[in-house]
């Protein structure tokens, strides 16, 4: 495949996809389609390597049954579609500068030599104290946030160019769905915290044609 076709190969997959709202309850995802939708979130780029997020996969009935009933937005989705995704931010606990989590992580995933370590970590310190401000557990868990939704992106788009469907999650109160995943006891003592979560599967109906604001509107060149 050239250059061209893969250029049209992927634009017609952004086409594609769209927020499903109705899934085909008997149409699933092969097991095999479902980690390559996962490897393209789990190499996903994230602020300094850092990794800060889990990538809950929901297929217990009992427990796709209590989310129903306490997000608003996966009503009609999550019974009926073929894999749940909960996407997880780390939280203060685990990205604060001086984190264990921070330090672990360099230390043994990258394996950074120990010099290294304490010069990205005081990096991390300046990044967060000066550049980005991230000086409360709230703001800490915004920036965590942000990142799962490049994850989130890159999955729906590696779907979409299997002809897979997907719909984005935001509907539901972080307070009432992190206390449903603390009792379910997948927060590790509160270093993980809920920031969007995703259905997958096949639609049922085919949706109207995408609509979107004028390009020139959208894009702005400064020369």
């Amino acid at each position: 495949m050239d250059k061209k076709q893969k250029k049209n190969q992927i634009v017609e997959a952004f086409h594609f996809r769209h927020a499903t709202k109705k899934f085909n309850p008997n149409k699933k995802i092969s097991s095999d389609d479902f980690r390559f939708i996962l490897e393209a979130g789990y190499l996903s780029p994230s602020s300094f390597g850092s990794e800060p997020w889990r990538f809950l996969v929901i297929q217990n009935e009992r427990l796709r049954e209590k989310i129903k009933d306490t997000s608003w937005g996966a009503k009609g989705k999550i019974m009926d579609a073929s894999h749940f995704v909960i996407y997880l931010a780390r939280t203060e606990k685990d990205l604060k500068y001086d984190a264990d989590y921070l330090k672990d992580h360099f230390t043994n995933i990258h394996e950074y030599p120990d010099e290294r370590v304490e010069g990205l970590l005081s990096m991390i310190e300046n990044f967060q104290k000066n550049d980005f401000e991230l000086t409360d557990e709230r703001r800490i868990y915004d920036w965590a946030s942000k990142q799962t939704y490049i994850a989130l992106a890159n999955m729906m788009t590696a779907a979409a160019l299997i002809g897979i469907d997907s719909c984005p999650i935001e509907g539901f109160s972080i307070k009432e769905m992190n206390e449903l995943l603390r009792e379910e006891g997948v927060l590790e003592n509160d270093s993980l915290s809920i920031s969007v979560m995703a259905a997958f599967g096949y639609r049922e109906i085919d949706p109207p044609g995408k609509r979107r604001r004028p390009l020139h509107d959208v894009i702005k060149w400064i020369e």
